[in-house]
């Protein structure tokens, strides 16, 4: 094949018809402020530039415009990746015909609010090689192309949309007339080439650090920020904190995954907008990190409760932006088209929701903090403006942990009484008094009116179904470890709702289970965790490893797992998932803290 006839075969493979990977092929490079998706051919499927819920400049995985691609310029090969331990650093790997070529990929941590620099050093092992380039930046979902392009020395300058671009080393790459940028570099055997890319809200005044620099600092901001865990987790779930530690800017919080509209079920309307940070994600988040003995994550989600909790009081909504402001209205978008089996949809009608259960993991979190002596002032009070909007409004339907239609929903009542018994352990004995005598209260209407006639407790107050929700209160000691209404609520979860090791939510309707939606992971690393306070700790490292093995080659989790297609489905990665895995990992004696 003639070197023109090369080139256009590789233009090919890179249009914007070139269907998305699926989802466990992907993985993530984040900073803080925002998260990358790398797929198999190396091409950045997903990043929204500045921050986390601001629309994207690579969106391919959900079929638009705007793309960054480096990867064999041949389109025979075999892909493969890993995460350098530790860290968010990925190596993307290729075996060609004609050798293998690696790419080592991370966003530079930790991140800054307006600029992003995105490093990619690619590497010919062994023999010569030759790797396809191309970069096309599109800002705002793909609809604005490059403009005020500058080529000097060996840098190039740009701007797309509202943001302002600096790239370096792509002196070899020419002109590409439906994009910006393409082509092809020619590397020696063992040579390494950089290639570094700058996105920023404001002009890119100063000159940007050296390739080694960038890495040396990325590198070493990793190192001591990830805890050392050893055990026979240890790789999974050191990536679990690093994944938490991505998606969490430091001092704000955490978003639920770094996607929009990834379907959880294809063509079934099921595609929610989760950039935002939701309040159980936070609590879930902060207690695994306490667990490990690393605090940082625990005190930036304890100041985002904090905060949003004086801020609201008993309004308080399930979800913000990372910054503690209101999430935006869902509202769909006519492009890009989105990934197959579901339209492009941003923002997310849950701000309209009231969610009893918040308040509890509110007071959940706080009360392990303060085992920690983590706790502020404002913190303290936070915690009692928490009872207080509990006092007030439990007895209220609200829309639950599943985000459903208010109801009188079992789940809700109990998480409330879990996080008051855990705080009023650590408050003066008037309180202390007060705060039990609450729940209490609410633990005695929800036996009169959420328990069923079998002796376990259900789904809602007019709904007699069984819920993996329900095991979550048990675990966070809502009632004493060996009251036979939790072992009860146990048993009946355990025989009606998991099959083949994993566990589903509920049941919608008289399908099988799968037919209607995936399991839910954190389902079974909460059935993980219930089983092994019951003593049962065969089953409990069951459930662990089974769950903990539903991911892709990276090692990520999505909210649910397609078990006949063993396919991830929903926004990638999400949050609290890893957040209970890991949780899970350190309760087992699967992983522990070293130093």
């Amino acid at each position: 094949m003639n070197a023109g006839a090369e080139e256009k075969t590789g233009k090919e493979e890179w249009t914007a018809e070139t269907p998305p990977a699926v989802l466990r092929e992907y993985a993530l490079l984040a900073d803080g402020y925002r998260g990358a998706l790398i797929g198999p051919h190396g091409d950045v499927g997903w990043l929204c530039a500045p921050g986390w819920s601001d629309p994207a400049v690579f969106n391919a995985l959900l079929g638009g415009a705007g793309r960054y691609s480096v990867g064999p310029a041949t389109t025979r090969f075999s892909w493969g990746g890993y995460y350098e331990p530790g860290s968010l650093v990925w190596r993307s790997r290729w075996v060609t015909g004609d050798g293998i070529i690696e790419s080592r990929e991370a966003l530079v941590f930790p991140g800054d609010a307006d600029r992003l620099v995105l490093l990619r050093r690619v590497h010919s092992l062994g023999r010569p090689a030759r790797v396809h380039v191309e970069l096309d930046p599109r800002a705002e979902f793909g609809r604005e192309r490059v403009r005020n392009v500058v080529r000097h020395g060996t840098q190039v300058l740009a701007q797309t949309g509202g943001l302002h671009l600096r790239f370096h080393g792509g002196t070899d790459l020419r002109d590409d007339p439906d994009g910006f940028l393409i082509g092809e570099l020619d590397l020696p055997a063992g040579a390494r080439h950089d290639l570094v890319l700058e996105l920023s809200a404001t002009p890119l005044q100063a000159p940007c650090e050296a390739p080694d620099e960038l890495w040396r600092i990325t590198e070493q901001s990793w190192s001591t920020t990830i805890p050392s865990l050893a055990g026979p987790a240890e790789r999974d779930a050191t990536l679990a904190y690093a994944v938490l530690r991505g998606m969490t800017q430091s001092g704000c919080g955490m978003v639920a995954a770094v996607t929009t509209a990834l379907p959880e079920r294809a063509l079934a309307g099921r595609n929610y907008d989760y950039r935002y940070a939701w309040i159980r994600d936070q609590s879930f988040a902060g207690q695994a990190a306490a667990l490990v003995g690393r605090y940082d994550l625990l005190d930036d989600a304890v100041t985002f409760l904090t905060e949003r909790v004086l801020a609201d009081g008993d309004r308080l909504a399930p979800a913000y932006t990372v910054h503690g402001a209101p999430v935006p209205r869902e509202q769909p978008l006519r492009y890009p088209p989105g990934y197959p089996g579901a339209h492009v949809r941003t923002g997310n009608w849950v701000r309209e929701q009231f969610q009893l259960d918040a308040y509890g993991e509110v007071l959940l979190l706080l009360a392990a903090a303060q085992r920690h002596s983590r706790l502020s002032r404002d913190s303290h009070h936070a915690m009692e403006v928490a009872v207080t909007a509990i006092e007030r409004r439990w007895s209220e339907p609200d829309s639950g942990i599943w985000e459903l239609p208010p109801q009188q929903w079992t789940h809700s009542k109990l998480t409330c009484v879990a996080g008051l018994r855990a705080a009023a352990r650590g408050v003066t004995a008037g309180l202390a008094g007060r705060w039990s005598a609450l729940a209490d209260r609410i633990l005695a209407d929800a036996a009169a009116h959420g328990l069923h006639p079998a002796g376990h407790w259900q789904r809602a107050y007019d709904d007699g179904r069984v819920d993996s929700a329900l095991l979550l209160p048990g675990i966070r000691g809502a009632l004493p470890p060996h009251d036979p209404r939790t072992e009860r609520t146990r048993q009946a979860v355990m025989a009606g709702l998991a099959a083949d090791g994993y566990l589903y939510r509920f049941r919608p309707d008289r399908r099988p289970l799968g037919d209607a939606e995936g399991a839910f992971l954190l389902c079974g690393f909460a059935a993980a965790l219930a089983a092994w306070q019951a003593g049962d700790t065969v089953g409990a490292n069951r459930w662990f490893e089974r769950n903990r093995a539903a991911c892709g080659p990276p090692g990520l989790y999505t909210e649910e797992y397609d078990v006949q297609q063993r396919q991830l489905r929903g926004n990638l990665p999400q949050g609290f998932v890893h957040a209970l895995m890991l949780e899970t990992a350190v309760t087992l004696g699967q992983v522990t803290p070293c130093g």
